[in-house]
């Protein structure tokens, strides 16, 4: 474990040095005033003030004409130029649900990359889809940090703008540079045709090709996670090396840790900026050294085994891990990917132990809120922490502040719409995928681990996660209708709740702090938070959880002990 601390002690310690700094002039970039956009953003009305529901709209639009782009696409690209591979068009139902997935930011690929897209599609759809869906995710948050800091004006700013400059200031250079890096070390890019090769055996194996390196940068991210191939980021053409391996997971939760000090910059509280990372960090802690521990000790029916033969007892689970990245760097990845949005996995999850798996089964049921994806993850944990505030004022019998705006009914009304959208998705359709034969029939393992495959797929679609257990077959009719509502419901579902409670916000005056304030800046606010999220997040789930991976662990606990 020693091993495993110093791994994660050196992760944070390079994360929080370059969020910090990044997030403080990410709140430069998006606060700019609204005469500075130019000629062109004039022209396209990106200088025009919005309320919370003309803000909305422009998000929803927006992301309706990608699906619709998108979707269309797919099944037009086998008669379209950038495909040497000649992959086919998809099934309506693969169409729909792979355009959901990109346009969501949740990236749940029920195809395999090397033949179920064609460059073209990659580059013009899924790539740009990347890009835009990540900058749909920061402008909601800018919205809600606006709205918290704003004093009597519903004016959000201008949904344009704040998604022109998510993309071109901020996730476009940042790609162009972690890109050159990939390529540097290995990476693959270019556009060439699959290479077929012969191996010593004699057999003939064809070796895909791509423009994966451009693709892999704005993957992590965007916290986005598709991978340009179905082994996604164990796939040695898009993560080669231990040094790549880190920079991906540092990539992931770049910009959710820099939102959190744009957060403290524009309140002008930066001790609160601190106080979010805080309670992020010791969540994310909280969740790798389970999954670390419990795959560094394996499986204990094994070690028993191997100590009663008197050989080594090393039982450590290796099952589904590259050797170049090793248990701890596997485990950390998980973690990483788990509680941020995004889909990428560099080991199979579905070889994790029982108690391996179940972690990041949690950090997704809990709303991605431990730095979650790129802005979702902060308006999620915000959201909680006005929960939090709203449930403290109420012990002391005095109207809740945050940040100088009074929480009022509407307030909460949406805050908790917000919290209770994913929970309803993932157990209601969990619920609905077990009760039908069809349904089941998809599942490759019987009893409680095809129980938890349907509770990770869920609970990946409603919080727009999109990495999968594996074992699941869920590319048939009713796993990509039923995933792809599930994402667009978990996507929209939240962000229009978060916009109205934005508006609302915003039109409060801010109130000075008194005596009787609760301070959000300070040990007893972090525990408060991560009490907070652990109770109304996590206990939502015990009872499906107790159904899958804690039955799983007693059974393999019983084995082990049992004569």
């Amino acid at each position: 474990m020693l091993n495993a601390l110093l791994q994660f002690s050196l992760f944070i310690a390079v994360l929080l040095l370059l969020a910090w700094p990044l997030g403080q002039w990410l709140a430069v970039q998006m606060q700019r005033p609204a005469s500075d956009a130019g000629w062109l953003n004039k022209k396209l009305a990106f200088n025009v003030s919005m309320s919370w529901k003309q803000y909305a709209a422009a998000i929803l639009g927006f992301n309706l004409i990608g699906l619709t782009f998108l979707f269309i696409l797919q099944l037009v690209q086998a008669g379209l130029p950038l495909n040497p591979h000649h992959n086919p068009a998809p099934t309506w139902h693969s169409a729909f649900n792979t355009a959901a997935s990109f346009v969501t930011n949740t990236n749940w690929q029920g195809y395999a990359g090397e033949t179920g897209v064609s460059y073209i599609t990659q580059m013009v759809g899924l790539g740009v889809q990347n890009f835009l869906s990540a900058a749909t995710g920061i402008a909601v948050a800018f919205a809600l940090i606006r709205g918290l800091t704003n004093t009597t004006t519903q004016s959000l700013g201008n949904a344009w703008q704040d998604i022109w400059r998510a993309t071109v200031y901020l996730l476009l250079p940042l790609s162009v540079i972690l890109a050159a890096i990939f390529i540097q070390q290995g990476v693959i890019q270019n556009l060439a045709d699959y290479t077929v090769v012969h191996t010593l055996q004699g057999a003939t194996q064809t070796i895909p090709q791509g423009p994966v390196a451009s693709q892999e940068a704005i993957k992590v991210l965007g916290t986005n996670g598709g991978g340009f191939f179905n082994a996604n980021s164990a796939h040695p053409f898009e993560n080669p090396t231990p040094l790549t391996n880190f920079l991906q997971m540092l990539a992931i939760f770049l910009i959710p840790a820099a939102l959190c000090s744009s957060l403290g910059k524009i309140s002008g509280n930066w001790r609160h900026g601190a106080v979010l990372l805080t309670v992020m960090s010791v969540l994310f802690l909280l969740a790798f050294l389970p999954i670390a521990h419990s795959e560094l000790i394996g499986n204990p029916w094994l070690q028993q085994q191997l100590g009663a033969q008197g050989g080594l007892a090393d039982a450590a689970n290796y099952e589904g891990k590259e050797s170049r990245f090793g248990i701890v760097g596997s485990a950390l990845f998980i973690a990483v990917t788990t509680s941020a949005s995004c889909g990428a996995v560099n080991a199979m999850h579905d070889s994790l132990t029982p108690i391996g798996g179940m972690v990041p089964t949690l950090l997704m049921q809990l709303g991605e809120v431990v730095f979650g994806g790129v802005g979702s993850g902060l308006y999620g944990m915000l959201l909680y922490a006005l929960l939090a505030v709203f449930v403290a004022g109420l012990m002391i019998g005095r109207t809740p502040e945050y940040l100088g705006k009074k929480i009022e009914p509407f307030d909460m009304k949406m805050t908790v719409i917000g919290l209770l959208v994913t929970p309803l998705l993932v157990l209601l359709g969990t619920a609905i995928a077990v009760s039908f034969p069809e349904s089941r029939a998809s599942v490759a393992n019987p009893s409680a681990h095809g129980f938890s495959e349907i509770l990770y797929a869920f609970s990946s679609a409603a919080n727009n996660n999109g990495s999968a257990f594996a074992g699941l077959s869920a590319n048939t009719p009713f796993y990509n209708v039923a995933l792809g509502l599930v994402m667009l419901l978990g996507r929209f579902g939240v962000i229009l709740p978060v916009l109205a409670l934005a508006g609302s916000l915003g039109a409060k005056p801010r109130l000075p702090a008194t005596p009787g304030t609760l301070p959000t800046q300070g040990p007893l606010f972090v525990g408060l938070l991560i009490g907070t999220v652990l109770m109304v997040g996590a206990l939502t789930f015990i009872p499906a959880l107790a159904l899958g991976p804690v039955i799983e662990q007693l059974w393999m606990q019983g084995a082990a002990v049992t004569p």
